[in-house]
């Protein structure tokens, strides 16, 4: 029978970045965490955090984790029933590209978590890779642009983001006179969200260039924005991100016809309990109502 007390230090450790920090947050001293990870790993047989170079679960710690998240998420039901057990707040771990982030999400779960006094820890990650984290069972849920549902998760489509390679009037007039050509990609800096980010090259691709090129890395959503703007390169950002400077003309689209539609998959685990079902159904019906009528995102 798992001790569940040692798993929520197993938890909080990673949650929080360290055994210091985690005994803050769960009232007890740095020493206490320590014991309770190493009774866990006695337990098991096995490690459930590598601490060097980087502090992080094990394959192990990473199943025991999403157990632990769902049966939070469980308890919170059982909670309806048995008010004795209420607690003020819960905490869903979710992962999330940057883009929806920085557009759409706070709008449309903003007032779902206020009422039902839901804290999110979010974990930013690309678009393309972000069911890595569910898989490895370190998010309940992910937002990706998957298809494809895990082996005892669901997939909601929401929808789909599209993608414009954009930069200054300036940059365009000077890196490419000509228009796309492969000379100009080759000698133009672009602009890279982070190593992950596939979406410059399949930008590039889908216009016959498979060469190399020079680009800025920049993980950060604003700030990706922000280096378009200042013309020091060209990227593919979000047009629900770049509307205000699409129409007053400060950025521009460089290749029009080349713009990348990228669908958006909300994944989750089958057994989690009611509050992430209605968490599942808010986005699906704010999504819809919201944003069916825009151009740059359709459902």
């Amino acid at each position: 029978m798992l001790d569940y007390k040692l798993l929520q230090a197993l938890a909080a450790v990673i949650e929080n970045g360290g055994f210091e920090r985690a005994g803050e947050i769960l009232g007890l001293t740095q020493s206490a965490v320590s014991q309770r990870i190493k009774s866990l790993e006695v337990r098991l047989g096995q490690p459930v955090l590598v601490r060097y170079p980087d502090l992080q679960a094990t394959p192990a710690g990473n199943k025991l984790l999403n157990h632990f998240q769902q049966v939070q998420l469980l308890e919170r039901d059982l909670r309806k029933t048995i008010p004795a057990l209420a607690e003020d707040t819960t905490r869903l771990r979710i992962a999330i590209n940057a883009d929806s982030l920085a557009t759409w999400w706070a709008a449309v779960v903003g007032e779902f978590c206020s009422r039902a006094g839901l804290l999110l820890d979010l974990v930013i990650e690309d678009q393309d890779v972000g069911l890595k984290r569910m898989r490895d069972g370190d998010v309940a849920a992910c937002l990706c642009s998957s298809s494809q549902p895990i082996a005892g998760g669901r997939c909601v489509a929401l929808g789909e983001m599209t993608y414009m390679p954009l930069a200054t009037p300036q940059y365009v007039r000077h890196f490419f006179p000509d228009g796309i050509t492969p000379e100009a990609f080759a000698t133009s800096p672009a602009i890279v969200f982070g190593p992950n980010d596939q979406l410059q090259h399949r930008f590039m691709a889908g216009c016959g260039y498979h060469g190399r090129f020079p680009y800025h890395l920049c993980p950060s959503s604003e700030g990706f924005v922000q280096l378009a703007r200042a013309g020091m390169g060209y990227g593919m950002i979000p047009q629900i991100q770049a509307s205000h400077w699409l129409d007053n003309g400060s950025l521009i689209n460089l290749a029009p016809g080349q713009e990348l539609k990228v669908p958006l998959y909300w994944h989750f685990w089958r057994h989690s309990g009611e509050l992430l079902q209605r968490l599942t159904t808010t986005l699906e019906g704010a999504i819809t109502h919201r944003y069916r009528a825009r151009r740059n995102v359709r459902l």
